[in-house]
């Protein structure tokens, strides 16, 4: 049986391993990966795996340290040229990297420890960069080990330097070609390897969208693109220069042509952050109508999942109109949350910060934690002027959002509010994300753990027929709680009031909202633990649900197995082995990828895996009427007050365990 640390229990069978087993393994099994080998090993620990997104990533690395350069001030202007065969060049006007001989290698020159050293670099002390996207010294590395060929040119000092490279290993020394005059800065051109990306080509849309954002982030930069005309669409043309001298505020205006604001104007400004911290750039406005968007940088670097800076944002936004409804004795501002003021915001945040700190090599979201009072401070003073500037707008836009929020609360508190007819009429919980189906047969309810994987349940689901509840962490053990806790307990609460069939003596069938509830957690031993609780909840307050079939389990999977266009999923460490003896050949490289938790995984294999019902797999939770009696008194043994009834109980199961099969 698999122990929850990985090995094996000891005693009876699948025991440790014995004496003659256990000799077999020994120093000639430890294995040192040296250079850039850990790289071509397990690319997703670099880049995020080895999928379309992550062959992007490569070449967003090096469009980001063209664009530290040009942020530092040693660069106007970025080439970048997408060739026939999947060949990609960046082309910089920069300084150049340093050719010379480097101290530490002193028979390797700083060209070359750059391309074939991890965490090697000039941003590390912020002597050559003051803000810089590229943090851990691995960007360059990290392209050249994944590329099946790489090729530099720097010219520096009028002297042309050339160097060639083949999956991250040199193939000669830095060549001096002569002298140059007319030409400075350092060009890069490569190919990703078809050993780790298969087929995949580098999408021409994809890359001059990036282009274009890196040119509106930096107003001091022209980028010049160029594809192969086979390689052009209408919206991507063969060749442009992207220069936008208006920065955000240009960006917004064409995203939003056409729309109605409640604005006559973006709120639109920049500042520097006090002691040289750095400097932000934003452009925000809010619409009459439909969804916006809010998208932010830090250090050109896009982060899709927001982070610090975002929070420093919402609170200045947030707090700012609050103290002008105060200010102008509107009573009502104080309930606007940023759940209102964002809703219908649309916008960009751009921040240059020192030594930023993100979550993964992959740059997704910022958690600086000095981001967040930074921002805040700079954007709350230009709020403040803005708003008191121009008190016509400033009053349209307090009612509009005090307006949202009387809507967000008369929804809340609205017992007799109907969901979709006459007959069925609750309140639902502020985080709940419902469906549209109007009858409860059909529907589902999935109730996940926490924000994170509420957010990627919420993008993964099917809108029609599934509903997402996010619960805060571990709800309460209702076996061993009081009545008081019971009825006190906020996610308990929002998920009865979810349901709308009441509980306990209140608990009516004809009210229940849903055809299915499936409960949605990690698989991992924090999720099953999150999942006993929740089915203690419905055994003990909702038995009839139980009993009716209507409660399920999910079942995510635990690794997703990758190579080249083709990903496979397990759901446990036997399932892995299973798979990789059964899809993949002994000579296959297969990236085995884990998954942290439903937060972890991307929308589109949550839906592929865990919510597609044409796909997935769900266990039915069901209570056998001969075995009632055994499952109450199991229930008060296990997740009942009473400790030593649980001791009682591993007492007299522990040594079945040797004899069971157990995925944890």
């Amino acid at each position: 049986m698999n122990d929850l640390f990985g090995g094996r229990r000891p005693g009876g069978k699948g025991g440790i391993a014995t004496t003659t087993e256990a000799a077999s393994y020994s120093a000639k099994d430890i294995e040192v990966l040296e250079g850039l080998e850990p790289v071509r090993r397990r690319p997703g620990m670099y880049i995020g795996g080895t999928d379309e997104n992550a062959l992007h990533h490569l070449a967003a690395e090096i469009i980001d340290n063209a664009m530290d350069e040009a942020v530092a001030g040693h660069a106007d202007r970025i080439e970048v040229t997408l060739e026939p065969d999947n060949w990609l060049t960046v082309r910089d006007n920069g300084r150049g990297i340093p050719t010379d001989p480097h101290p530490k290698f002193p028979k390797l020159s700083a060209l070359e420890v750059i391309f074939t050293t991890l965490h090697s670099g000039g941003k590390f002390s912020g002597k050559a960069y003051e803000t810089s996207g590229g943090l851990h010294g691995v960007g360059s590395s990290v392209v050249n080990a994944l590329a099946e060929r790489l090729e530099v040119e720097v010219a520096r000092d009028r002297t042309l330097f050339i160097q060639a490279y083949a999956r991250g290993k040199p193939l000669g020394k830095l060549k001096n070609a002569g002298p140059i005059h007319n030409r400075r800065g350092t060009t890069i051109r490569f190919r990703p390897d078809p050993e780790i990306f298969g087929k995949l080509d580098f999408s021409a849309a994809r890359l001059y969208r990036l282009c274009r954002s890196k040119a509106y982030l930096y107003r001091g930069v022209e980028i010049r693109w160029a594809c192969d005309p086979s390689l052009a669409t209408g919206e991507t043309p063969a060749s442009a220069t992207l220069h936008f001298p208006g920065g955000l505020a240009d960006f917004l205006g064409s995203a939003l042509e056409g729309r109605g604001q409640v604005v006559p104007a973006p709120y639109v400004g920049e500042a520097t952050f006090p002691e040289g911290a750095g400097r932000c750039e934003w452009a925000v406005t809010w619409l009459e109508q439909g969804d916006g968007f809010l998208s932010t940088y830090a250090n050109t670097i896009p982060t899709p999942q927001g982070g610090t800076h975002e929070a420093g944002l919402r609170g200045a936004l947030v707090k700012g109109l609050r103290a002008y409804g105060e200010l102008k004795k509107e009573k009502r501002a104080a309930s606007v949350t940023a759940e209102d003021l964002f809703g219908g915001l649309a916008g960009m945040l751009s921040v240059f910060v020192r030594d930023p700190q993100f979550q993964g090599q992959t740059k997704e979201k910022l958690t600086s934690p000095e981001a967040t009072k930074l921002v805040e401070t700079a954007l709350r003073d230009h709020f403040d002027h803005w708003l008191a500037g121009d008190p016509t707008t400033a009053g349209n836009l307090l009612i509009w959002a005090m307006e949202r929020a009387e809507e967000r609360i008369r929804r809340r508190e609205q017992k007799d509010t109907p969901r979709k007819s006459a007959t069925r009429k609750l309140r639902l919980p502020g985080k709940l994300a419902d469906c549209s189906r109007e009858s409860a047969e059909g529907t589902e309810l999935f109730l996940v753990e926490g924000d994170s994987a509420g957010g990627s349940a919420k993008q993964a689901r099917d809108r029609e027929t599934q509903a997402v509840l996010p619960l805060r962490g571990k709800i309460l053990n209702v076996a061993s709680a009081s009545a008081d806790k019971l009825r006190q307990n906020q996610e308990l609460k929002d998920l009865i009031e979810a349901l709308g069939c009441g509980a306990g003596e209140r608990f009516d069938l004809g009210r229940l909202r849903y055809g299915r509830i499936v409960i949605m957690t990690d698989a991992d031993v924090d999720g099953a633990h999150i999942a006993a609780l929740l089915m203690t909840f419905f055994y003990k307050e909702l038995p009839e649900l139980v009993r009716q079939g209507r409660l399920h389990l999910a079942q995510p999977p635990l690794y997703r197995l990758q190579h080249g266009g083709k990903s496979v999923y397990a759901m446990n460490d036997a399932d892995r082995e299973r798979i990789l003896k059964r899809e993949f050949k002994p000579s296959h490289k297969v990236e085995v990828s884990r998954f942290k938790g439903l937060g972890e995984m991307p929308p589109s294999a949550l839906k592929e895996t865990t919510m597609d019902p044409k796909r997935r797999t769900l266990l039915k939770v069901v209570l056998p009427p001969e075995e009632r009696t055994r499952t109450a008194e199991l229930m008060e043994a296990l997740m009942g007050r009473k400790p030593e009834l649980r001791f009682k109980f591993i007492q007299e199961n522990a040594a079945k365990l040797d004899e069971a099969e157990v995925d944890v």
